[in-house]
């Protein structure tokens, strides 16, 4: 249950919230409130206190009705869209910013029901049948076709064996997720069906960022199976008509976003940010590249079921949600990799905060950033306080798009790196339900994605396995092992935390006892057999007459070899027994 549907549920038994500073109110009449609905609001404290601030800020030009808006002129894009598209007037030919969803399909396939229910999906929402222009005053604008109808390229793998057809199916779908899409010739939406074998299939789809996001995928997967038992059962979709398009929200976002409720905006991140936010500077396997780069590359690792259970309970106990605890988890581990006092990061919010969006296909995501001032002799717990207070203050503020933040804020430009933050993190919590078609059987593929938006980004997303985490990192900045490694401690240090959350953060374990044995034994054990009957100058003898070009000894600017070594210190021997 998201926390507005809960606050909604709240409502309807009669059952008042309210905030007082950083506490929790209510008032329920007797029964109302359940033990889950009591759980619940325990574990989301943090998130209902900031959901009602925001609430409570929403007032004059906020109370713009979000309506379809004249098609007589091309509407003007988003504020986000109109940073993509400046993105890629500058670095053309990027497939940074493509996003894909990939299923294997087993049974009876009707491909013609599947080649319409892609082509309704298009229909239903303008932004996918969108391209991207310059106007006549140079601003980018939304060109939107009439109609939309799909091409489904086929590809048929049955002639090859098992095992090279698994082989080149990943290679083919990694090849066509990373393939750059032109956003002023369209369209932004590919599809593959790969072939695979009488009754198994596998679809590919693609789209750029311009016009989806991580919210999109559910309702996606929606109305994939929606219009598809439709066209299969020859019935009508059960799918109610979407009153606005995406441009609408766009013309909206421009209308409603001036003024006042600008500029409250801007003030508190202005106040929160200050004029001199540092980078972060996590230490490199390479030197940084003079242009940002986005090759990139994605590991995996997966905290354990019995961790997270913990990280729920001393998150539950400090009055903070999981979001909260992992981000104070990594600004200490960040903290401790750079030896900088404050650390930046990035976090991702839907950004859907009225109802008339939640049905949308569409580029709503917000980026917000959360800076917070560390020391070492900070316990993790008051760590854990520090977060808390900085992401309920920016959820608070969530409206001001990246865009417009990074124009008021003004950095020093640095071609090298994202504007403001390095690092971003994001617990998954995005409602994908699980997608069932009429006569099949579907399963998740992964798709090999070779870019990185960011130096580092980190997913997390719980399951009864454990917290699965994925690290997509750029490839230019670092190694594999580098990044696996960084996961580890990630994981060794949050186990510490938890276990004395009142430990000072210098003094958290980051190393495992496979890195504690290496570094404080293996690396350490120098023990080496010598012959005990032979004095120093011998072994030295010996040495100098196995290597002699070999370089023994360094000082300044001046080198001397074994050799060189040896004939002077016998020239010192010889004039020491004559003296």
């Amino acid at each position: 249950m998201r926390t507005a549907d809960l606050l909604t549920e709240l409502g309807s038994r009669d059952i008042k919230v309210w905030a007082e500073g950083d506490r929790l109110r209510y008032d329920a009449p007797e029964g109302a409130l359940t033990p889950d609905l009591r759980e619940e609001l325990i574990s989301r404290k943090a998130e209902i206190i900031a959901l009602l601030r925001r609430a409570d800020q929403v007032t004059g030009p906020a109370a713009l009705p979000l309506v379809a808006v004249p098609r007589d002129r091309p509407p003007a894009l988003s504020f986000a869209q109109q940073r993509l598209w400046f993105l890629d007037q500058l670095e053309p030919g990027q497939s940074a910013f493509n996003v894909s969803l990939a299923v294997k399909l087993t049974g009876v396939l009707d491909v013609a029901a599947l080649e319409q229910t892609l082509s309704a999906i298009v229909e239903r929402h303008e932004v996918l049948r969108t391209t991207y222009a310059s106007g006549d005053d140079g601003e980018p604008v939304q060109v939107i076709a009439t109609t939309g109808t799909v091409e489904l390229e086929h590809v048929d793998l049955t002639i090859r064996a098992a095992a090279e057809r698994d082989i080149e199916l990943q290679r083919l779908m990694d090849e066509r997720v990373n393939r750059p899409f032109d956003l002023a010739a369209g369209p932004l939406l590919r599809a593959t069906l790969y072939r695979l074998a009488p009754e198994e299939h596998a679809l590919g789809l693609t789209i750029h960022h311009i016009a989806f996001d991580g919210w999109s995928f559910g309702v996606l997967t929606a109305e994939l199976a929606a219009f598809y038992r439709a066209f299969v059962e020859r019935c009508e979709p059960a799918l109610p008509a979407l009153p606005i398009q995406y441009a609408d929200y766009a013309a909206w976002q421009r209308q409603w976003l001036q003024g006042q409720v600008l500029e409250t905006q801007l003030e508190y991140w202005r106040r929160q940010l200050g004029p001199d936010l540092p980078a972060l500077e996590l230490p490199t396997d390479r030197p940084r590249p003079a242009q940002q780069t986005f090759a990139g590359a994605r590991e995996q690792h997966v905290l354990p079921a019995t961790l997270l259970n913990d990280l729920r309970s001393l998150s539950q106990r400090e009055g903070v949600t999981l979001f909260m605890t992992l981000t104070a988890g990594l600004k200490v581990l960040f903290h401790r990799y750079s030896g900088q006092s404050i650390i930046t990061i990035g976090t991702p919010v839907a950004n859907r905060t009225r109802s008339e969006l939640e049905s949308l296909i569409g580029f709503f995501v917000n980026s917000l950033v959360l800076s917070t001032e560390l020391d070492g002799k900070l316990t993790f717990r008051e760590v854990l306080a520090r977060v808390r207070e900085t992401s309920l203050g920016a959820f608070a503020h969530q409206d001001l798009p990246f865009e417009k933040l990074v124009e008021a804020i003004k950095p020093e430009r640095d071609p090298s790196r994202h504007p403001i933050f390095q690092v971003m993190f994001a617990l998954q919590n995005v409602p994908i339900e699980a997608m069932e078609l009429p006569g099949l059987r579907l399963g998740a593929l992964p798709v090999g994605r070779s870019s990185s938006q960011f130096d580092l980004t980190l997913s997390a997303r719980e399951s009864e396995a454990g917290l699965g985490m994925i690290a997509e990192y750029n490839t230019d900045l670092f190694e594999a092992e580098t990044v696996r490694r960084l996961l580890r401690h990630f994981e060794t240090l949050l186990a510490g935390a938890v276990s004395v959350p009142d430990r000072p953060i210098s003094r958290l374990p980051l190393l495992d006892k496979a890195e504690r044995q290496q570094l404080l034994v293996e690396w350490n054990d120098t023990e080496s057999a010598y012959p005990r009957n032979a004095s120093l100058h011998e072994l030295f003898n010996d040495q100098a007459a196995l290597t002699p070009n070999a370089v023994a000894v360094v000082a300044g600017d001046q080198a001397l070899t074994y050799g060189e070594l040896n004939s002077r210190a016998d020239q010192l021997a010889q004039y020491l027994r004559g003296v």
